[in-house]
């Protein structure tokens, strides 16, 4: 049996759910694309191949195995990208989550099935009117934060994945921690100025750091409440390129230690003359599907 428990984003990771990529379905054709990452590189013809996606997710296995987390893997469904297990459920505290997700990905959840019987915490279904994706919430000590989007966003964009809906569910089922969430910038065609989910423009790292990218968010309010809530020398700003590029997708296997992209020079610097070891990872291929290291792993357990 499985237990599952995670209060934070950064506490000692024991067990974990890493994406496969075997069988993912190749290059989808451009008006089969659900993000603008993926729409450019098959426009580009840049979409990355089988081969190169296994590779680097094998490195990120090792990095995984080395600090001896437990590594579960989904089972294969051919034909289908099951790289970025992040999005198809969540843990807070003891309760697993099983959201509603877009369409185009439902069937990715029959991957985990297998892990889900094994759980012995609560397990719980959100109804249908509630959207969430796991890459849109973040956990940081008693907060739970929620990248989402109004209904007129939520109805115009295809990357507008978490609803209000989705929001008051969280609130209504966890009343005792405080829900705060974001509204983000979307966009179906233009990769540089579309959040697809609050991991991609924010992220908390060690104790009481933060990767922060103002151009995710569509109020200054809220890159506001950030700032004060983690104090201004504790907040690594990235650039908008920087946000594209995934630089705030990084993944803490401890507080002390990140997984970072290898072409992240100047995060990763940033990040060691904070204190932080950053184990680095290339990771470039998985990116051109609009995903990084977060989006690739779904932690069960954190002590």
């Amino acid at each position: 049996m499985i237990k599952v428990n995670v209060k934070d984003e950064t506490s000692s990771l024991e067990t974990v759910i890493l994406g496969i990529a075997s069988d993912f379905g190749g290059t989808p054709d451009i008006e089969e694309c659900y993000d603008p990452k993926s729409r450019e590189n098959v426009s580009n013809q840049t979409f990355p191949v089988e081969q190169d996606i296994i590779r680097e997710m094998n490195d990120l296995f090792d990095i995984l195995v080395k600090y001896d987390v437990n590594v579960l893997r989904p089972s294969n469904i051919s034909d289908l990208n099951q790289v970025f297990v992040r999005d198809i459920g969540f843990v807070i505290d003891e309760t697993f989550i099983v959201p509603n997700i877009i369409k185009d990905r439902s069937s990715e959840i029959r991957g985990v099935s297998k892990i889900l019987e094994q759980i012995v915490s609560n397990k719980v279904f959100m109804p249908k009117e509630a959207r969430l994706e796991g890459g849109d919430l973040i956990l940081f000590h008693d907060y739970i934060f929620i990248g989402y989007s109004k209904l007129q966003d939520f109805e115009k964009f295809k990357v507008s994945r978490t609803n209000q809906n989705g929001v008051n569910f969280i609130h209504d089922h966890f009343q005792y921690k405080t829900v705060k969430s974001f509204e983000l910038n979307k966009s179906d065609i233009d990769p540089f100025s579309n959040a697809l989910h609050l991991d991609c423009c924010f992220q908390p790292i060690g104790r009481s750091h933060a990767i922060l990218c103002k151009q995710g968010f569509k109020n200054l309010d809220d890159i506001d409440f950030i700032i004060n809530l983690f104090g201004e020398d504790n907040i690594i700003l990235i650039s908008q390129e920087e946000m594209y590029r995934m630089c705030a997708n990084v993944f803490s296997i401890s507080e002390k230690v990140l997984i970072s992209e290898s072409s992240f020079v100047r995060i990763n610097n940033i990040l060691r003359d904070k204190g932080f070891i950053v184990e680095e990872v290339t990771y470039s291929e998985v990116s051109k599907m609009g995903g990084l290291f977060r989006c690739s792993t779904l932690p069960l357990l954190r002590r």
